[in-house]
């Protein structure tokens, strides 16, 4: 595909329209709305988001990580916290979020604060996963070079092998949840002739401010 045909790329969003009127009066309750809806609607990977944050000299980046749970003060997913992510999350709490679901031309930006959870929550999230899931996270440094996947294939067989009897594994020191508290939400919902629909909640003390934006 040339840059020609990129430019030709058209997609017209039909089916949905927002306004002020239709949307919940607290962001964290929209956003579970949202959500739900993508689950009913069969979107892949509905609980998807895009975490960007910024290291020490500015320069910002981004990956996808699953949210875990909607709680009123914000968003929670889990990670570990001496991966790239982690790292620049403690120099630089200040992180946004991005949830895209193609098929009902959503999507929801977030700005917000990082802050990492209780040590008791992350260990009872982390022992209810999958005993590989809980493998693999001890196995992988992430985020460092590795000279082959031999050599974490190894450890995770030798792991396997340690805690065998054992129905679940202890939480890694450097595993765990973090709770994004947002101070901007906004709904996006994509409309014909690219006029689409942008309400925003800003955060103002404790209250909400709901306005709409321009396309």
């Amino acid at each position: 595909m040339t840059n020609k045909d990129y430019a030709a790329l058209r997609q017209e969003y039909m089916g949905h329209d927002l306004d002020e009127g239709m949307v919940l009066p607290n962001p964290i309750a929209q956003l579970g709305q949202w959500v739900d809806e993508a689950m009913k609607a069969g979107s892949p990977e509905p609980n998807a988001m895009t975490l960007s944050t910024v290291n020490k000299l500015g320069q910002p980046s981004g990956r996808v990580v699953l949210l875990k749970n909607l709680r009123p003060e914000g968003l929670v997913f889990y990670t570990n916290y001496e991966s790239r992510k982690g790292e620049e999350m403690l120099v630089n709490p200040l992180v946004s979020l991005n949830f895209l679901w193609l098929d009902l031309a959503r999507q929801v930006r977030i700005e917000g604060i990082a802050h990492k959870l209780k040590t008791e929550e992350s260990e009872q999230y982390f022992q209810s996963r999958p005993k590989e899931s809980q493998i693999g996270a001890w196995a992988s440094a992430q985020s460092q070079t590795i000279p082959s996947r031999v050599i974490l294939e190894k450890r995770f067989r030798e792991l396997a092998e340690k805690y065998q009897d054992f129905d679940a594994l202890p939480l890694p020191p450097f595993w765990g949840g973090v709770l994004v508290e947002p101070s901007l939400i906004e709904f996006w919902q994509g409309r014909e002739s690219r006029l689409h629909d942008r309400i925003q909640y800003r955060k103002v003390d404790q209250d909400w401010i709901v306005e709409r934006l321009q396309p």
